[in-house]
């Protein structure tokens, strides 16, 4: 079975609250668990991490080394600017795929680039989070494993 690390960055705990119209009404805590049955159906083993906090985040990126197979990942605003989670990233040795709930080539201009995507083996945007399931999808088949 392949082990998978889901990380949510910043403001993510707030799904469902913040901004429906933009990321939708389902909690946390019922896409972790709909990701995780998902995960499970696909012969994967899926946790799951969220922190509104850069170092935190960089922590589990760096402890997730030898433990996980590949890592699904949603930034959050740190998409725009993070370097050091984009350099935590890039010294790892499994694929991590980038995901985000909305679209941000359509939003402001600010949330246009990501520091992340180019360190990642892709970037699932803009479909809600249906997005996370096509990222496990694909973190599946270039493990060789879907």
């Amino acid at each position: 079975m392949k082990k998978i690390l889901l990380i949510n960055g910043p403001n993510l705990n707030r799904l469902g609250k913040r901004e429906p119209h933009i990321y939708g009404s389902e909690t946390l805590t019922d896409l972790e668990k709909s990701l995780t049955e998902f995960a499970s159906s696909h012969a994967a083993a899926l946790e799951c991490y969220q922190s509104n906090h850069e170092g935190d985040i960089i922590d589990v990126i760096h402890d997730a080394d030898g433990k996980y197979e590949g890592i699904v990942i949603n930034p959050g605003a740190f998409t725009h600017y993070s370097y050091a989670i984009r350099d935590a990233i890039a010294g790892m040795t499994f694929p991590v795929i980038e995901v985000h709930i909305s679209n941000i080539h359509t939003r402001e201009e600010f949330r246009h680039t990501s520091v992340i995507a180019p360190v990642t083996n892709g970037q699932i945007v803009g479909l809600g989070v249906y997005g996370y399931k096509l990222a496990i999808l694909a973190l599946l088949e270039h493990l060789g494993g879907n």
